[in-house]
């Protein structure tokens, strides 16, 4: 069995101001996470470790932070350009653990609803990924967001799947380009968007 691992790390500041979005969801918080994206740390870290399980670089070698075209960016768009990237590679996600490492706010109450979100962006059912969070005890990181991501990859044998794999990928970058439309006509009408920092990840 040909298999590959991968891992991923990103950390974010809180900000006030901004939603906080963690694993694809809007979370009730008084702070989000300043980044020149949107700030999903757990999707940045899922993102870096699928690009390093097929060498792939990392997520500002394909978004940096000085292209304008990713300010405020929905982090799945990079989540489905890792996936394009494993996919073109010959290879398909077995499962992927994360942790998330914050005071606040609590994950536990969330985390099954994180887990399906997840999930549904990998194109995997939900007991394939596992969302775990922990508090930052002596770490001096009380304002600090960060997440640790591990996949597990392993080849397509099966050409058929890769085809397979590959209409759903479509569809979903068909809906990105729907949305990403939509955002783009409501800043052309002069909605600023409120993330200003230059860090992508």
């Amino acid at each position: 069995m040909d298999i590959r691992i991968g891992y991923g790390f990103d950390s974010h500041a809180f900000k006030p101001g901004v939603p906080l979005k963690i694993g694809g969801l809007i979370i009730d918080h008084p702070e989000g996470l300043a980044g020149h994206s949107d700030g999903d740390v757990l999707l940045h870290a899922i993102t870096d470790a699928l690009l390093g399980a097929v060498s792939a670089g990392d997520i500002g070698s394909f978004f940096p932070p000085e292209d304008p075209r990713w300010k405020g960016a929905d982090s799945s768009v990079f989540l489905n350009l890792a996936m394009e990237e494993i996919q073109n590679a010959g290879f398909r996600i077995v499962n992927v653990d994360t942790t998330l490492v914050l005071n606040a706010p609590r994950i536990g109450p969330i985390a099954a609803e994180m887990r399906e979100k997840v999930a549904d962006l990998l194109c995997v059912v939900p007991s394939n990924v596992g969302i775990k969070a922990k508090t930052p005890e002596g770490l001096n990181v009380d304002h600090v967001a960060q997440a640790h991501a591990v996949v597990l990859l392993e080849r397509i044998e099966d050409p058929g799947e890769l085809q397979t794999m590959s209409a759903v990928m479509e569809s979903q970058r068909q809906l990105e380009d729907v949305v990403r439309d939509l955002v783009n006509q409501v800043q052309g009408v002069g909605v600023k968007s409120p993330f200003d920092t230059d860090d992508i990840t």
